[in-house]
């Protein structure tokens, strides 16, 4: 069991802050994109939509995106001596300006998500850190909130 845990510890550090993304229940890795369509003879091909990645120093933080662009959260969980600071999966309070389309978590109790603005208005992007004991440690009940405001235009 001990080989099998450390095993799966490693491969764990081995993703370092990448996040595995699903759109369903269960986290799966993510199917490459499909490539682009070629514009018609003549016309230009639409640009990708702009991404903005937010992380944990992104707290408190508010900016401004445009309609169809995608703003990704990565948080970077924390594993210490019997304790794991795990975050929450990342949630937007206004679903109809921000859609969350993608969500994971890695094993070291980082989390990530991806949201599309699908609509004007206003949303605040939030999750919360916790931590989580090992039988026989003991953890702080302090929660930490992370919160980033995000304008659609």
């Amino acid at each position: 069991m001990t080989r099998y845990l450390s095993v799966v510890c490693a491969a764990g550090a081995a993703l370092g802050t990448a996040a595995v993304l699903a759109t369903g229940p269960a986290a799966a890795s993510p199917a490459p994109a499909p490539a682009p369509a070629p514009a018609p003879h003549g016309q230009r091909s639409a640009p990708a939509p702009h991404r903005v990645v937010l992380t944990e120093r992104d707290n408190g933080r508010a900016l401004s995106v445009r309609r169809g662009e995608v703003v990704e959260v990565r948080l970077t969980g924390a594993r210490g001596r019997g304790t794991t600071f795990t975050w929450s999966l990342p949630v937007s309070n206004a679903p109809a300006v921000l859609r969350r389309t993608a969500a994971g978590r890695t094993p070291t109790g980082g989390a990530a998500a991806r949201f599309t603005a699908v609509g004007r208005g206003t949303s605040a992007l939030t999750a919360h850190r916790t931590c989580r004991a090992a039988p026989g440690h003991v953890c702080s009940q302090a929660v930490l909130s992370w919160r980033t405001t995000v304008r659609v235009r």
